[in-house]
């Protein structure tokens, strides 16, 4: 199988790119792993297959190139930078990409390719620290408009209905609307409004995400620093609040997508994924909560941190998160910085 690796260099008319393309992957992955030689064969045949090649069969070279333990890194960096409905398996599953193309790719691509990185079973401490200091210059994405239409459903009885049962189902349809425009009026939030605002770059949100799925308390807390660009003091003071409000409050001020937000609520506070009338008690803690009184609560607990030029120095106690009620326990994840007034 080695000695045909140049064989398929040669040109047939008989024989389409996609085949060809296939059909060098398919020999790549029986050498694992590859020799040097081989390794540098692979990358002077893969690139110029692949651009002639059709995207479906590039779709198929790169799910199975996802798989390989061992691939030269000039391919990882060339599947890597492709538009990311083609890369997105490769840069969320492969082994073989290093540390440094990873970087790479998140400096030189744009955030879908750097949310696929975020996505990974296990980022090294280098790739996270690149991934937290990289600043999305270009502005999110505008969501897409919700359009909710009440639409009467029609419920035929054989037997008349009282006005107990009448009020009961037209309470019941009144409550759904009210959440589905509640919902609606949340995924359809222009950040256009929020011009001049401190807001959360895609990284970033997807970073937080990462981090609360995982329940990676300390990389979190270095992570919602960064987006608040504030001390890692505050950012462990705003988690320490067990109610979640802080952290709540901190989301909406900086314009996290709402779905976002609610899940890293649920997942950093257990309690808050609690049902609560259909939704979960991280929904209800959101929804409650005004923009504008949010970002002056933030902009004060930033200008209180600018104040304190070390962990132990005293704040003004006004602007100061307030000390949560409930004394956290014992954890390895969470370190208390500092002690409140």
């Amino acid at each position: 199988m080695r000695d045909r690796f140049r064989d398929l260099e040669a040109p047939s008319a008989s024989r389409k790119k996609d085949v060809v393309l296939m059909a060098t992957v398919s020999s790549f992955e029986g050498l694992q792993p590859p020799t040097r030689s081989e390794l540098r064969q692979f990358a002077e045949l893969f690139t110029p297959l692949f651009q002639a090649s059709t995207n479906d069969a590039k779709r198929q070279a790169v799910a199975a190139l996802s798989q390989c333990p061992q691939i030269p890194q000039a391919v990882a960096l060339f599947v890597g930078s492709q538009p990311i409905e083609i890369a997105a398996p490769f840069l969320t599953a492969s082994p073989a990409i290093d540390d440094e193309t990873l970087i790479t790719i998140a400096r030189t691509q744009g955030s879908a390719h750097m949310k696929a990185i975020v996505s990974r079973d296990s980022l090294s401490p280098r790739v996270i620290d690149a991934l937290v200091g990289l600043r999305q210059a270009a502005p999110r994405s505008v969501a897409p408009e919700v359009v909710v239409e009440e639409v009467a459903i029609p419920t035929p009885s054989l037997a008349p209905a009282s006005n107990d049962d009448e009020d009961a189902k037209r309470h019941s349809e009144e409550e759904m609307r009210d959440r589905i425009k509640g919902l609606a009026r949340h995924l359809a939030r222009d950040d256009n409004d929020r011009l001049g605002l401190r807001t959360i770059s895609p990284i970033q949100a997807a970073l937080l995400v990462r981090f609360a799925r995982n329940r990676e308390a300390l990389l979190f807390a270095s992570a919602l620093a960064d987006s608040l660009s504030a001390s890692r003091w505050l950012a462990e003071r705003i988690m320490l609040d067990m109610s979640g409000q802080q952290l709540a409050t901190t989301l909406v001020s900086v314009g996290m997508d709402f779905r976002d937000a609610v899940l890293v609520l649920e997942k950093l506070y257990p309690h808050l994924a609690e049902p609560q009338h259909s939704v979960t008690r991280a929904w209800m803690v959101l929804d409650v909560l005004d923009a504008e009184e949010c970002n002056a609560r933030v902009e004060a607990w930033r200008r209180a941190d600018s104040y304190t030029h070390h962990p132990e120095a005293a704040a003004p106690p006004s602007e100061t998160p307030s000390r949560p009620v409930r004394q956290v326990p014992p954890a390895r994840d969470i370190r208390v910085v500092g002690r409140a007034r």
